[in-house]
Protein backbone atom coordinates (compact mmCIF):
# COMPACT_ATOMS: atom_id res chain seq x y z
CA UNK A 1 0.00 0.00 0.00
CA UNK A 2 3.12 2.41 0.46
CA UNK A 3 2.46 3.52 -3.20
CA UNK A 4 -1.28 4.65 -3.00
CA UNK A 5 -2.29 8.18 -0.85
CA UNK A 6 -3.70 6.89 2.53
CA UNK A 7 -6.72 9.00 4.67
CA UNK A 8 -7.79 8.22 8.53
CA UNK A 9 -11.92 8.29 7.74
CA UNK A 10 -13.61 8.29 10.82
CA UNK A 11 -17.62 7.21 11.06
CA UNK A 12 -16.72 5.91 7.06
CA UNK A 13 -19.75 3.11 7.70
CA UNK A 14 -22.62 5.63 8.69
CA UNK A 15 -24.48 7.35 5.10
CA UNK A 16 -22.30 10.31 4.34
CA UNK A 17 -19.37 8.59 5.58
CA UNK A 18 -20.17 5.46 4.06
CA UNK A 19 -20.95 7.11 0.46
CA UNK A 20 -17.47 8.81 0.78
CA UNK A 21 -15.23 5.70 1.27
CA UNK A 22 -16.81 4.50 -1.50
CA UNK A 23 -16.11 7.32 -3.83
CA UNK A 24 -12.58 7.38 -3.03
CA UNK A 25 -12.13 3.70 -3.67
CA UNK A 26 -13.75 4.40 -6.89
CA UNK A 27 -11.30 7.24 -7.95
CA UNK A 28 -8.56 4.94 -7.17
CA UNK A 29 -4.82 5.92 -6.06
CA UNK A 30 -6.21 6.23 -2.48
CA UNK A 31 -6.06 3.99 0.67
CA UNK A 32 -8.80 4.35 2.80
CA UNK A 33 -8.46 3.68 6.85
CA UNK A 34 -11.71 3.67 8.11
CA UNK A 35 -12.52 3.69 12.26
CA UNK A 36 -16.07 2.97 12.95
CA UNK A 37 -17.91 2.04 15.47
CA UNK A 38 -20.81 0.63 14.56
CA UNK A 39 -23.87 2.55 16.47
CA UNK A 40 -27.11 1.95 15.53
CA UNK A 41 -26.56 4.65 12.05
CA UNK A 42 -23.40 2.91 11.03
CA UNK A 43 -23.84 -0.26 8.69
CA UNK A 44 -21.26 -2.50 7.41
CA UNK A 45 -23.76 -3.49 4.34
CA UNK A 46 -22.94 0.25 2.86
CA UNK A 47 -19.44 -1.38 2.31
CA UNK A 48 -20.18 -4.42 1.05
CA UNK A 49 -18.82 -3.93 -2.21
CA UNK A 50 -15.26 -2.58 -0.72
CA UNK A 51 -15.40 -5.24 2.21
CA UNK A 52 -12.17 -7.39 0.06
CA UNK A 53 -10.54 -4.50 -1.36
CA UNK A 54 -7.06 -4.16 0.00
CA UNK A 55 -7.39 -0.61 -0.13
CA UNK A 56 -10.10 -0.17 2.43
CA UNK A 57 -8.99 -0.91 5.94
CA UNK A 58 -11.84 -1.01 8.67
CA UNK A 59 -11.18 -0.43 12.30
CA UNK A 60 -13.83 -1.24 14.47
CA UNK A 61 -13.72 1.50 17.19
CA UNK A 62 -14.25 4.60 18.37
CA UNK A 63 -12.60 8.10 17.71
CA UNK A 64 -12.67 8.78 21.86
CA UNK A 65 -10.03 5.72 21.89
CA UNK A 66 -7.05 7.59 22.27
CA UNK A 67 -5.07 4.03 22.22
CA UNK A 68 -7.00 2.81 19.24
CA UNK A 69 -6.06 6.44 17.29
CA UNK A 70 -2.96 6.62 17.95
CA UNK A 71 -1.98 2.97 16.93
CA UNK A 72 -4.14 3.64 13.37
CA UNK A 73 -2.03 6.88 12.69
CA UNK A 74 1.28 5.15 13.64
CA UNK A 75 0.62 2.33 11.61
CA UNK A 76 -0.90 3.99 8.42
CA UNK A 77 0.83 7.24 8.50
CA UNK A 78 -2.17 8.43 6.44
CA UNK A 79 -1.54 12.16 4.46
CA UNK A 80 -5.22 12.88 5.75
CA UNK A 81 -8.12 12.69 8.31
CA UNK A 82 -11.66 12.69 7.55
CA UNK A 83 -13.92 13.35 10.55
CA UNK A 84 -17.39 11.92 9.75
CA UNK A 85 -17.85 10.66 13.03
CA UNK A 86 -21.16 11.78 14.81
CA UNK A 87 -24.33 11.36 16.30
CA UNK A 88 -26.64 13.40 13.84
CA UNK A 89 -30.73 12.92 14.65
CA UNK A 90 -31.85 15.99 16.67
CA UNK A 91 -34.92 13.41 18.29
CA UNK A 92 -32.58 11.40 19.18
CA UNK A 93 -30.75 13.58 20.66
CA UNK A 94 -33.91 15.38 22.69
CA UNK A 95 -34.30 11.67 24.03
CA UNK A 96 -31.09 11.54 25.00
CA UNK A 97 -28.65 13.92 24.74
CA UNK A 98 -25.21 12.57 26.58
CA UNK A 99 -24.51 10.79 23.92
CA UNK A 100 -24.04 13.48 21.73
CA UNK A 101 -21.90 14.99 24.03
CA UNK A 102 -19.46 11.53 24.54
CA UNK A 103 -19.07 11.69 20.64
CA UNK A 104 -19.89 15.32 18.55
CA UNK A 105 -17.92 17.15 21.40
CA UNK A 106 -15.56 14.65 23.76
CA UNK A 107 -14.69 12.46 20.72
CA UNK A 108 -13.48 15.17 18.59
CA UNK A 109 -11.11 16.67 21.25
CA UNK A 110 -9.75 12.73 21.49
CA UNK A 111 -9.15 12.98 17.85
CA UNK A 112 -7.74 16.13 17.89
CA UNK A 113 -5.60 15.37 20.48
CA UNK A 114 -4.25 12.62 18.53
CA UNK A 115 -4.26 14.17 14.65
CA UNK A 116 -1.85 17.29 16.74
CA UNK A 117 0.52 14.53 18.48
CA UNK A 118 0.50 12.31 15.16
CA UNK A 119 1.29 16.04 13.07
CA UNK A 120 4.01 17.28 14.98
CA UNK A 121 6.08 14.41 14.88
CA UNK A 122 5.75 14.40 11.04
CA UNK A 123 8.07 16.22 8.97
CA UNK A 124 9.15 18.06 5.78
CA UNK A 125 6.16 17.82 2.54
CA UNK A 126 4.21 15.31 5.30
CA UNK A 127 4.18 18.19 7.66
CA UNK A 128 3.29 20.82 5.61
CA UNK A 129 0.94 19.01 3.37
CA UNK A 130 -1.17 16.90 6.31
CA UNK A 131 -5.25 18.36 6.98
CA UNK A 132 -7.38 17.60 9.63
CA UNK A 133 -11.06 17.80 7.94
CA UNK A 134 -13.93 18.11 10.33
CA UNK A 135 -17.24 17.55 8.86
CA UNK A 136 -20.08 19.74 10.22
CA UNK A 137 -23.88 20.88 9.68
CA UNK A 138 -25.47 24.02 8.92
CA UNK A 139 -27.66 23.77 11.70
CA UNK A 140 -25.12 25.17 14.28
CA UNK A 141 -25.83 28.51 12.80
CA UNK A 142 -29.38 28.22 14.31
CA UNK A 143 -32.89 29.37 12.41
CA UNK A 144 -33.46 31.92 9.83
CA UNK A 145 -36.30 33.94 9.05
CA UNK A 146 -37.75 34.18 5.83
CA UNK A 147 -35.06 35.68 4.05
CA UNK A 148 -31.13 35.56 4.17
CA UNK A 149 -28.59 32.79 3.84
CA UNK A 150 -25.91 31.16 6.58
CA UNK A 151 -22.49 32.15 5.55
CA UNK A 152 -18.92 31.35 7.54
CA UNK A 153 -19.68 34.44 9.40
CA UNK A 154 -22.99 33.80 10.43
CA UNK A 155 -23.21 33.25 14.55
CA UNK A 156 -23.36 30.28 16.03
CA UNK A 157 -26.75 30.29 17.79
CA UNK A 158 -27.67 26.47 18.35
CA UNK A 159 -31.10 25.28 19.28
CA UNK A 160 -30.80 21.49 19.80
CA UNK A 161 -28.57 18.93 21.61
CA UNK A 162 -27.56 17.92 18.89
CA UNK A 163 -26.22 21.21 17.19
CA UNK A 164 -24.98 22.04 20.39
CA UNK A 165 -22.73 19.66 20.04
CA UNK A 166 -21.81 19.67 16.53
CA UNK A 167 -20.97 23.96 17.71
CA UNK A 168 -18.96 22.75 20.35
CA UNK A 169 -16.85 20.71 18.61
CA UNK A 170 -16.27 23.60 15.58
CA UNK A 171 -15.21 25.53 17.99
CA UNK A 172 -12.44 22.97 19.02
CA UNK A 173 -11.57 22.25 15.65
CA UNK A 174 -10.96 26.39 15.17
CA UNK A 175 -8.88 26.69 18.44
CA UNK A 176 -6.55 23.94 17.76
CA UNK A 177 -5.79 26.08 14.35
CA UNK A 178 -5.74 28.89 16.22
CA UNK A 179 -3.58 27.68 19.55
CA UNK A 180 -1.45 24.98 17.49
CA UNK A 181 -1.10 25.99 13.75
CA UNK A 182 -3.11 22.62 13.35
CA UNK A 183 -3.98 22.56 9.52
CA UNK A 184 -7.63 21.82 10.22
CA UNK A 185 -10.39 22.94 7.50
CA UNK A 186 -14.40 22.88 8.54
CA UNK A 187 -17.27 22.30 6.52
CA UNK A 188 -20.38 23.34 7.35
CA UNK A 189 -23.21 21.25 4.96
CA UNK A 190 -26.75 21.84 4.27
CA UNK A 191 -29.37 18.26 4.84
CA UNK A 192 -27.95 15.65 2.55
CA UNK A 193 -30.10 12.97 1.04
CA UNK A 194 -29.01 9.80 -0.81
CA UNK A 195 -27.90 6.04 -1.35
CA UNK A 196 -27.82 4.17 2.55
CA UNK A 197 -29.35 7.07 4.42
CA UNK A 198 -30.30 5.86 7.58
CA UNK A 199 -34.63 5.29 7.54
CA UNK A 200 -34.98 7.81 10.16
CA UNK A 201 -34.20 10.53 8.30
CA UNK A 202 -37.21 12.58 6.24
CA UNK A 203 -36.59 11.17 2.67
CA UNK A 204 -35.86 7.79 3.69
CA UNK A 205 -38.34 6.92 5.96
CA UNK A 206 -40.86 8.79 3.60
CA UNK A 207 -39.90 6.59 0.73
CA UNK A 208 -39.96 3.25 3.16
CA UNK A 209 -43.16 4.13 4.74
CA UNK A 210 -45.03 5.32 1.67
CA UNK A 211 -43.70 1.58 0.06
CA UNK A 212 -45.60 -0.57 2.96
CA UNK A 213 -48.48 1.44 2.92
CA UNK A 214 -47.61 3.14 6.56
CA UNK A 215 -48.54 6.96 7.86
CA UNK A 216 -45.80 9.57 6.43
CA UNK A 217 -45.79 11.44 9.36
CA UNK A 218 -44.94 15.47 8.99
CA UNK A 219 -44.39 17.87 11.40
CA UNK A 220 -46.43 20.30 12.01
CA UNK A 221 -47.82 21.92 8.98
CA UNK A 222 -44.67 20.78 6.83
CA UNK A 223 -43.63 24.13 6.30
CA UNK A 224 -39.95 23.82 7.81
CA UNK A 225 -37.38 24.98 5.35
CA UNK A 226 -34.50 22.98 4.57
CA UNK A 227 -31.81 23.34 1.72
CA UNK A 228 -31.11 19.60 0.29
CA UNK A 229 -27.64 18.56 -0.67
CA UNK A 230 -27.34 15.33 -2.58
CA UNK A 231 -25.04 13.35 -0.90
CA UNK A 232 -22.34 13.03 -4.11
CA UNK A 233 -22.33 16.18 -4.21
CA UNK A 234 -21.18 16.81 -0.87
CA UNK A 235 -18.38 14.07 -1.15
CA UNK A 236 -17.31 16.03 -4.02
CA UNK A 237 -16.94 19.70 -2.20
CA UNK A 238 -15.04 17.76 0.77
CA UNK A 239 -12.51 16.65 -2.07
CA UNK A 240 -12.29 19.61 -3.15
CA UNK A 241 -11.43 21.29 0.49
CA UNK A 242 -8.81 18.40 1.10
CA UNK A 243 -7.28 19.47 -2.17
CA UNK A 244 -7.38 23.02 -2.20
CA UNK A 245 -9.14 24.43 1.40
CA UNK A 246 -6.86 26.98 2.88
CA UNK A 247 -5.98 25.98 6.26
CA UNK A 248 -8.06 27.06 9.34
CA UNK A 249 -10.91 28.58 6.79
CA UNK A 250 -14.81 27.26 7.28
CA UNK A 251 -16.52 26.12 4.09
CA UNK A 252 -20.38 25.91 3.69
CA UNK A 253 -21.61 23.61 1.21
CA UNK A 254 -25.31 23.62 0.12
CA UNK A 255 -27.22 22.22 -2.35
CA UNK A 256 -29.35 25.64 -3.83
CA UNK A 257 -32.57 23.48 -3.24
CA UNK A 258 -34.83 25.30 -0.69
CA UNK A 259 -37.79 22.85 -0.04
CA UNK A 260 -40.36 22.74 2.75
CA UNK A 261 -40.65 19.67 4.45
CA UNK A 262 -44.16 19.16 2.95
CA UNK A 263 -42.89 19.85 -0.41
CA UNK A 264 -40.23 17.21 0.33
CA UNK A 265 -43.41 14.61 0.87
CA UNK A 266 -45.32 15.34 -1.99
CA UNK A 267 -42.45 15.11 -4.61
CA UNK A 268 -41.58 11.50 -3.00
CA UNK A 269 -45.39 10.44 -3.16
CA UNK A 270 -45.29 11.99 -6.79
CA UNK A 271 -42.22 9.80 -7.52
CA UNK A 272 -44.03 6.64 -6.07
CA UNK A 273 -47.08 7.07 -8.00
CA UNK A 274 -45.35 6.60 -10.79
CA UNK A 275 -42.69 4.25 -10.30
CA UNK A 276 -44.94 1.60 -8.27
CA UNK A 277 -48.08 1.87 -10.57
CA UNK A 278 -49.62 -1.03 -9.51
CA UNK A 279 -49.33 0.07 -5.99
CA UNK A 280 -52.63 -0.17 -3.61
CA UNK A 281 -51.48 2.83 -1.76
CA UNK A 282 -51.24 5.17 -4.74
CA UNK A 283 -51.83 8.26 -4.36
CA UNK A 284 -49.62 8.03 -1.80
CA UNK A 285 -49.98 11.68 -0.77
CA UNK A 286 -53.40 9.94 1.09
CA UNK A 287 -50.96 8.65 3.54
CA UNK A 288 -49.74 11.50 4.74
CA UNK A 289 -50.30 12.19 8.72
CA UNK A 290 -49.59 15.92 10.00
CA UNK A 291 -48.33 15.06 13.64
CA UNK A 292 -47.31 17.37 16.47
CA UNK A 293 -43.95 19.46 15.82
CA UNK A 294 -40.60 18.48 17.86
CA UNK A 295 -39.72 21.09 20.09
CA UNK A 296 -37.19 24.16 19.41
CA UNK A 297 -37.43 22.75 15.61
CA UNK A 298 -35.81 25.61 13.50
CA UNK A 299 -38.06 27.21 10.75
CA UNK A 300 -35.48 27.38 8.04
CA UNK A 301 -32.20 26.98 6.89
CA UNK A 302 -30.30 28.10 4.11
CA UNK A 303 -26.85 27.69 2.75
CA UNK A 304 -24.78 30.87 0.52
CA UNK A 305 -22.09 28.22 -1.17
CA UNK A 306 -20.54 31.47 -3.17
CA UNK A 307 -17.13 30.84 -1.41
CA UNK A 308 -16.93 27.69 -2.20
CA UNK A 309 -17.55 28.37 -6.10
CA UNK A 310 -15.29 31.43 -5.81
CA UNK A 311 -12.36 30.00 -4.22
CA UNK A 312 -12.62 26.34 -5.09
CA UNK A 313 -14.57 26.12 -7.93
CA UNK A 314 -17.38 23.98 -6.55
CA UNK A 315 -20.88 23.85 -7.41
CA UNK A 316 -23.07 20.86 -6.72
CA UNK A 317 -24.08 19.01 -10.06
CA UNK A 318 -27.72 17.80 -9.04
CA UNK A 319 -30.78 19.38 -8.90
CA UNK A 320 -32.97 18.24 -5.91
CA UNK A 321 -35.52 17.01 -8.82
CA UNK A 322 -32.80 15.09 -10.37
CA UNK A 323 -31.15 13.64 -7.42
CA UNK A 324 -34.31 12.73 -5.33
CA UNK A 325 -35.36 10.50 -8.39
CA UNK A 326 -31.96 9.15 -8.17
CA UNK A 327 -32.25 8.37 -4.66
CA UNK A 328 -35.93 6.99 -4.44
CA UNK A 329 -35.07 4.74 -7.66
CA UNK A 330 -32.38 3.26 -5.43
CA UNK A 331 -34.27 2.71 -2.54
CA UNK A 332 -36.88 0.89 -4.82
CA UNK A 333 -34.09 -1.37 -5.69
CA UNK A 334 -32.25 -1.91 -2.47
CA UNK A 335 -34.64 -3.45 0.08
CA UNK A 336 -32.17 -5.82 1.44
CA UNK A 337 -30.52 -3.38 2.39
CA UNK A 338 -33.03 -1.42 3.84
CA UNK A 339 -34.51 -4.65 5.78
CA UNK A 340 -31.24 -5.46 7.15
CA UNK A 341 -30.42 -1.61 8.42
CA UNK A 342 -33.90 -2.20 9.73
CA UNK A 343 -33.75 -5.27 11.60
CA UNK A 344 -34.34 -4.88 15.27
CA UNK A 345 -31.78 -1.24 16.29
CA UNK A 346 -34.91 1.33 14.80
CA UNK A 347 -38.22 0.88 13.91
CA UNK A 348 -39.96 3.89 12.80
CA UNK A 349 -40.67 4.93 16.37
CA UNK A 350 -41.77 9.00 17.00
CA UNK A 351 -38.64 10.29 18.34
CA UNK A 352 -37.61 13.89 19.94
CA UNK A 353 -41.38 14.41 21.89
CA UNK A 354 -39.30 14.95 25.12
CA UNK A 355 -40.28 17.86 26.95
Amino acid sequence: MSELKTILVTGGAGFIGGNFVLRQIARGGIHVVNLDALTYAGNLDTLESVKDDPRHTFALGSIGDRNLVDYLLDRHQPAAIVNFAAESHVDRSIDSPEAFIQTNLLGTFQLLEAARKYWRRLSGAAHDQFRFLHVSTDEVYGTLGETGFFTEDSPYQPNSPYSASKAGSDHLVRAYFHTYGMPVLTTNCSNNYGPYQFPEKLIPLITQNAMHGKPLPVYGTGSNIRDWLYVEDHCRAIERVLEAGTPGQVYNIGGNNEKTNLDVVHTICDLLDEMLPDSPHRPHRQLITFVADRPGHDQRYAIDAGKMRRELGWEPLETFETGLRKTVRWYLDNQTWCGRVMDGSYRGERLGLER
